[in-house]
């Protein structure tokens, strides 16, 4: 059986490291070969602040950005967000691509791989977990962090993350399968 795992480039600032990073992450799931890996730039879908006139649970969307990215969120059925720390927090882009949906997020596993100074993201990683609970998403307690991401960047854009980053990601995709797995009659009901 092969789930669906969205590798979701949460930052959309013009000037983001997340591509490279999320590339890295998205090869190693390709490897990890337990998955049907895509990845999913959130800067594509070009959401506003939130901006449908009714509650994201009752799912009636108004607007054609929403359907997409309500389209893209449900046909997965696990998540690696990535992302940056902006002030010891998430970035406001990611908050706001989960405001828009409810039911599409439910009873799936996510992880985070994220990236900053010398904290590594772990902050950002934190905030978010409790926020993804709220929309009964299961947040697995591993990550990947990855401090001081500037220095695994080359000339060449590639981030060539270290041999425990890339031991990390592979914990962390072993566990995102067995969630994905665990949590699989709760999306079926």
């Amino acid at each position: 059986m092969s789930f669906k795992l969205q590798t979701i480039i949460t930052s959309t600032r013009p000037s983001r490291a997340g591509v490279p990073v999320a590339n890295w992450f998205h090869d190693l799931a390709l490897k990890h070969g337990k998955f049907d890996a895509s990845l999913v730039d959130l800067a594509s879908f070009n959401l506003p602040v939130f901006d449908e006139p009714k509650h994201p649970r009752m799912g009636q969307y108004e607007f054609e950005h929403t359907k997409k990215w309500a389209a893209s969120v449900a046909q997965a059925d696990a998540f690696a967000f990535v992302m940056p720390e902006y002030n010891y927090f998430p970035p406001s882009s990611f908050i706001n691509a989960l405001t828009y949906l409810a039911s599409e997020w439910n009873h799936k596993p996510v992880a985070f791989v994220t990236y900053a100074g010398i904290s590594g993201g772990l902050r950002a990683a934190q905030v978010a977990r409790s926020l993804v609970t709220t929309l009964k998403m299961v947040a697995i307690p591993e990550g990947v962090p990855v401090p001081l991401f500037s220095t695994l960047i080359g000339e060449d854009k590639v981030f060539r993350g270290t041999e425990p980053m890339a031991q990390g990601a592979n914990l962390v995709l072993d566990e995102l399968h067995k969630w994905t797995t665990a949590l699989k009659p709760m999306r079926a009901a």
